[in-house]
């Protein structure tokens, strides 16, 4: 039997080595286009009980059902959503670590000195899931039934109306903020510890104006305890459709709503991007979520990531501004 000569030996050696190598590097390509491969943790950086956790667990339930794969809501909340945050910031970016974020993710830029991850750099926008509009209402002891009349209010009363908010650069206290900014009047804020202090001193009394969640005022609007005067979005709202927005009702431009949306980590593949936000389309627009979400005035957007990605750079720099004008120290 004739023996192959060395050299021939050497090259069938390195010919099925490549062949191998080849085939291996080609299971592997596969086997990371396989998304999702195990359990996806949805991160919500609050804890239970909010509009954040609430779109995150109806996403996840319809989710759970169309990915083949169980999607697990993970509440981490700390240091004001920052821990959670910088937790997916931090994560591999294949797609089984996404964040489901608030409209405070691009409040933060503005008000804190220094984060432990870039907003923009640092994430890969996947879809905006909702918008929660805000509805300006006063007391009905303010003499006011529109916006323009209460602009001429505050314009006679410099400094004397005051609003409330839930609290400092919260989203509340932004969207005053960014109304005397556009309207030139003087109101003074008083803060309380969350949204329900907030609609407890209006309704006493105590303060004139509140930029309250449609969900919350709509009951005490139509129980004639409050008088809404325009919704905050761009849009009128669906929940409320009778009331104009404030663009509408006078002030050109503003506009101002808080949504939860999803971020995965930064250099996420097309594919998985892709997959991701089509699952968060047909999850956050079925009929039965639509509905669920709109009972707390909720309302479902599901829109592209270049979309969602223009909202968040369009914020951050509308936040930094108004926090500037309104001489908001970052912490």
């Amino acid at each position: 039997m004739t023996s192959i000569s060395a050299p021939l030996q050497k090259g069938m050696l390195a010919l099925f080595s490549f062949a191998f190598i080849s085939s291996f590097g080609w299971i592997n390509s596969a086997a990371a286009q396989a998304y999702p491969s195990r359990p996806v943790r949805l991160i919500v950086p609050q804890s239970p009980g909010g509009s954040t956790d609430l779109v995150a667990r109806a996403v996840a339930q319809r989710m759970t059902a169309t990915l083949g794969q169980n999607v697990i809501v993970d509440n981490r909340p700390g240091a004001g959503s920052l821990n959670g945050t910088e937790l997916v910031a931090k994560a591999a970016p294949d797609g089984h670590t996404i964040l489901i974020v608030a409209a405070s993710f691009t409040i933060n830029p503005a008000i804190r000195k220094k984060l432990p991850f870039d907003p923009v750099r640092d994430f890969t926008p996947v879809s905006q899931l909702v918008t929660l509009p805000h509805i300006l209402v006063v007391h009905p002891s303010v003499p006011a039934t529109s916006v323009k009349e209460f602009i001429a209010l505050a314009k006679s009363k410099p400094g004397v109306l005051n609003y409330g908010i839930s609290g400092i650069a919260t989203s509340t206290h932004m969207a005053g903020e960014l109304f005397m900014h556009m309207t030139g009047i003087q109101m003074v804020s008083i803060p309380y510890k969350g949204g329900a202090p907030g609609m407890t001193a209006l309704l006493g009394g105590q303060i004139q104006l509140y930029f309250a969640t449609i969900s919350t005022a709509i009951p005490h609007i139509r129980g004639g305890r409050l008088r809404a005067l325009a919704v905050t979005t761009a849009k009128r709202s669906v929940a409320a459709p009778e009331f104009p927005t404030v663009a509408e009702a006078g002030v050109p431009g503003y506009e101002h709503a808080s949504w939860v949306g999803m971020l995965a980590p930064a250099q996420l593949p097309p594919k998985v991007l892709s997959t991701l936000n089509g699952e968060c389309a047909k999850a956050i627009q079925s009929q039965d979520i639509k509905a669920l979400l709109l009972r707390d005035g909720l309302e479902a957007v599901g829109n592209a990531p270049r979309d969602f990605e223009r909202i968040i750079k369009n914020e951050i720099a509308k936040w930094i501004k108004v926090a500037r004008v309104a001489n908001i120290q970052a912490q």
